[in-house]
C-alpha cells in the first residue's frame, strides 16, 4: 500500500462506517446516455449498463426507463446521493438520444436542466448548465457505444438532451437562482462520485492527513481548496510527496491551525479566485453558509487598481469573482489577481500569528498560475 493508500486508509478512520457514498447528477446523466445510445443502436432493451467514471472504473447503473422509439430512446437514473444531504437525491435524470442529420454528437438541456443566464460561471450564456467534466463524460459514453457499433457519427450523428423532472422545482432549492442558472439544476461533478463528509470527519480527516505527512518528513504542506487546485499544485511542486497535498475544502482555518500544531516549517495554498478573496479578505472559514464572495470587497480593490466610479458600480454586482476577472480584463485593468494573493498571504500569516511561511498560489480554471505571495515566518 502506497503512502496515499495509507494516508487516506487511516484517514478513513475518522468517517462514519456505515457512510454511504453516491453518484453526481454527471455520472447518471453519462450512464443514461450511455444506456440510450446502446439502445438506439442494437434495438434492445436494457435494465442496467456499466460505465466507467473519472473516479470509479467499472459502475452499473440501474435503468429507472429505457423506452425505445421509431428513432430515438429514453433512458433514466434515479439520482443516489448516498447518505449525502444532497437536494438532487432521488431525481431521475434522464438523456433522449435520437438520431441527426447533424455529424457528431450534439447536446442539449431539457426539462428541469438550467440555463446559464449570466456570465462567469463554467458554461457560456444562452447554453445549457452541464459542466465541463459531465460533458465529456456523456460524449464519451455515446461515443464508446457507437465504436462499439461500428457506426462512424461523422456521417450521421446523434443529439443527446438531458432531462431532470420535476428539475426547476429542486433548483429552488439550490444556488442556481442566485447564479443566473435557471429553469432547472446544474448537471455536476468532477470525479462522478459524491463522497458524504459531516464537518466533524471531514476535519479529523484533514488532522490525520496532515499528521502522517508530518510524521512522514514532510516539512512543505499543501493546502488546497479542491480536486482542480490539488492537480495544478502538484504540476507546480513535481517533487513533493503526494501527501504532502491536502485537499481542505472550506476548512482552511482548521487546516492551518492543525499545520501550525504539527509545526510544519512552510505551508503552500493553492485555490481559485473564489476561495482565495474570502482569505483576502480574512475570511478563513469559505464555505457558502459563511458567506459569499463579496463583490464590494473586489469592487473596491478595483478601484484602488483604477477601476472608475461606474465600473465600480457595475463590479459590485458581479456575478461571480470570475465574471469581475473578465470585467477588468476587458477595461484593461490588472493586478487584482496578485492583491488578493498578497492579502491572503497576510491574513493567513496573521491568523497562525506568524509561525510558519506562508505561501498563496492563485490559479484560472484552466490551471494557469494568475499569482503568487509569500509571508515570511517571524
Amino acid at each position: 500500500m502506497d503512502n496515499r493508500a495509507v494516508q487516506r486508509h487511516v484517514a478513513a478512520e475518522w468517517r462514519k462506517p456505515d457512510l454511504r457514498e453516491g453518484f453526481t447528477t454527471g455520472a447518471c446523466a453519462a450512464a443514461a446516455a450511455k444506456a440510450a445510445a446502446r439502445a438506439l443502436l442494437t434495438g434492445e432493451s436494457l435494465a442496467e449498463i456499466t460505465v466507467d467514471l473519472p473516479a470509479r472504473q467499472g459502475v452499473t447503473f440501474h435503468l429507472a426507463r429505457c423506452e425505445i422509439g421509431s428513432s430515438s430512446v429514453l433512458c433514466g437514473v434515479i439520482k443516489d446521493a448516498g447518505d449525502d444531504p444532497d437536494v438532487t437525491h432521488g431525481a431521475e435524470i434522464q438523456a433522449l438520444v435520437a438520431w441527426q442529420d447533424a455529424r457528431g454528437i450534439t447536446l442539449a438541456g431539457g426539462e428541469g436542466v438550467g440555463t446559464v443566464t449570466k456570465p462567469g460561471l463554467a458554461g457560456e450564456v444562452g447554453e445549457p448548465a452541464i459542466n465541463p467534466v459531465p460533458r465529456r463524460m456523456i460524449t464519451a459514453a455515446v461515443n464508446d457505444e457507437a465504436d462499439e457499433a461500428g457506426v462512424n457519427l461523422n456521417r450521421r450523428g446523434m443529439l443527446v438532451t438531458i432531462n431532470v423532472p420535476g428539475g426547476a422545482e429542486i433548483a429552488q432549492q439550490t444556488l442556481n437562482p442566485r447564479l443566473g442558472i435557471v429553469g432547472g439544476i446544474s448537471i455536476i461533478g468532477t470525479t462522478g462520485i459524491v463522497k458524504p463528509f459531516s464537518d466533524s470527519a471531514y476535519r479529523g480527516s484533514i488532522y490525520v492527513e496532515l499528521k502522517v505527512a508530518a510524521e512522514n518528513g514532510v516539512r512543505q504542506a499543501v493546502l488546497t481548496t479542491g480536486s482542480r487546485s490539488e492537480a495544478y499544485a502538484q504540476a507546480r511542486y513535481p517533487n513533493l510527496p503526494e501527501m504532502a497535498f491536502v485537499q481542505v475544502g472550506d476548512h482552511m482555518d482548521y487546516a492551518l491551525r492543525q499545520c501550525r500544531r504539527l509545526k510544519f516549517p512552510q505551508v503552500m495554498i493553492a485555490g481559485m479566485i473564489g476561495k482565495i478573496s474570502k482569505l483576502a479578505e480574512g475570511r478563513m472559514q469559505t464555505h457558502v453558509s459563511r458567506g459569499g464572495v463579496n463583490m464590494a470587497f473586489l469592487a473596491d480593490l478595483a478601484g484602488q487598481l483604477g477601476a472608475d466610479a461606474a465600473l465600480v458600480a457595475r463590479l459590485q454586482t458581479a456575478n461571480t469573482a470570475r465574471h469581475v476577472q473578465t470585467m477588468l480584463n476587458k477595461a484593461g485593468i490588472a493586478g487584482l489577481e496578485a492583491q488578493l494573493a498578497q492579502l491572503a498571504a497576510r491574513h493567513t500569516h496573521t491568523y497562525i500569528q506568524g509561525a510558519l511561511v506562508i505561501e498563496v498560489l492563485l490559479y484560472d480554471i484552466r490551471g494557469d498560475l494568475l499569482a503568487a505571495a509569500q509571508e515570511p515566518a517571524e
